[in-house]
């Protein structure tokens, strides 16, 4: 069973006990109404295609390796015919590559969007024929497509009131921001603001995209740093090691910090330290095996065992007291990897290996996936 009792489905074989115990074919079922609209014969596999905007940090590498391994184990490997694109976080380029996926004819897209209103319209044309359209960790505004995230807007504010709450409500702090346009960077600087606003002693005294990606955002906080005043909070929506490693270049107290889910930045964040350095922190993500969720959900949604609704996950926060080795950091791996590669607690939604997240490989023979309950 699965967190809020969901269970994971098997495809083929229902359906084709489902065939057996009726009596009918695929027409048969057509004409009792048991096979609506979007819900599909398994007689062959299900074309379920992925379109990312942006390739360019390691959680989207992650996010796509989660999903090229699930095609590697069942049920998807016999069941699904995938494939995945990359736009380059370009609107026009990711709208002509969905254009291509609609006259393929595929059955589901999973999104995850340059723009949430630029892929609105194209994204009109693929429901108008039948196509499933689910997006993810950057989404869209259109509620032509189901939207499987967590609360981006909370994330960011719960991000800030960490920092609000250790500083009393005063002192100085930087925001490192995500990829500018995205729904995912627009919500989560939302969030931050609104708690600022709350707190008027808390000065912003700088502002800067990190590009989601430790290499940029240490570079880029080197640029300014010393330009800067005391710096109290380190507010960032990705790359949190590296602003750290230039605080440390810079001969800079490490701050309170809140951060994405970087290995560097837990490792900081650990009983032992990192580099020498220690610094107490929070942690929280959007998990790159939203692509899994995704393509479960579009699997039990085309096979007609689940309503077409949206899934929000709750928001998995790690302190310096849940830092784990070999469950929440991994001493063993790259500063930039994202350490929620995977789910945990005793109800997890999905449970992958590290090879799956680094390289796209299988991890064994089979994969379960247990949504939330509908």
């Amino acid at each position: 069973m699965s967190r809020n009792g969901g269970s994971q489905m098997e495809y083929g074989s229902t359906r084709r006990a489902l065939l057996r115990a009726s009596g009918l074919g695929a027409a048969g079922l057509l004409g009792t109404g048991l096979l609506g609209r979007g819900v599909l014969a398994q007689d062959k596999k299900f074309k379920i295609a992925l379109s990312n905007s942006f390739i360019g940090n390691k959680w989207r590498l992650e996010m796509e390796n989660v999903f090229k391994a699930s095609l590697l184990m069942e049920p998807y490997k016999s069941t699904v015919e995938g494939s995945w694109f990359n736009s380059g976080n370009d609107v026009s380029k990711q709208s002509q590559q969905l254009s291509n996926l609609i006259a393929e004819r595929v059955d589901a897209i999973l999104i995850d969007a340059a723009s949430p209103t630029g892929l609105n319209g194209i994204i009109g044309q693929a429901a108008a024929r039948g196509i499933l359209v689910i997006a993810f960790d950057s989404t869209v505004t259109t509620t032509k497509a189901l939207k499987v995230n967590v609360s981006q807007h909370d994330l960011g504010k719960t991000l800030a009131e960490f920092l609000a709450k250790k500083l009393n409500g005063k002192g100085n702090v930087i925001m490192v921001t995500g990829v500018a346009g995205t729904q995912v960077d627009e919500d989560r600087n939302k969030g931050a603001d609104e708690v600022w606003a709350a707190n008027p002693g808390i000065k912003v005294v700088n502002r800067y995209t990190g590009m989601w990606d430790s290499s940029v955002a240490e570079r880029n906080t080197a640029a300014v740093l010393s330009s800067l005043p005391q710096i109290d909070g380190i507010w960032c929506q990705g790359g949190t090691d590296g602003v750290l490693k230039a605080f440390i270049s810079a001969n800079r107290k490490l701050p309170f910090t809140a951060g994405e889910c970087e290995n560097g930045f837990r490792r900081f964040m650990s009983a032992e330290g990192y580099m020498g350095h220690k610094v107490e922190g929070i942690s929280i993500g959007s998990p790159p095996f939203l692509s899994a969720i995704s393509l479960e959900l579009a699997c039990q949604i085309l096979s007609g065992k689940r309503p077409k609704k949206d899934i929000d996950l709750p928001l998995a926060i790690t302190t310096n007291d849940t830092v784990k080795v070999g469950e929440t950091v991994f001493p063993d791996q790259p500063d930039s990897f994202f350490d929620d590669f995977t789910d945990g607690g005793p109800h997890p939604l999905i449970k992958i290996c590290v090879d799956a997240a680094l390289s796209g490989k299988s991890c064994g023979t089979s994969l379960a996936i247990n949504l939330p309950a509908a």
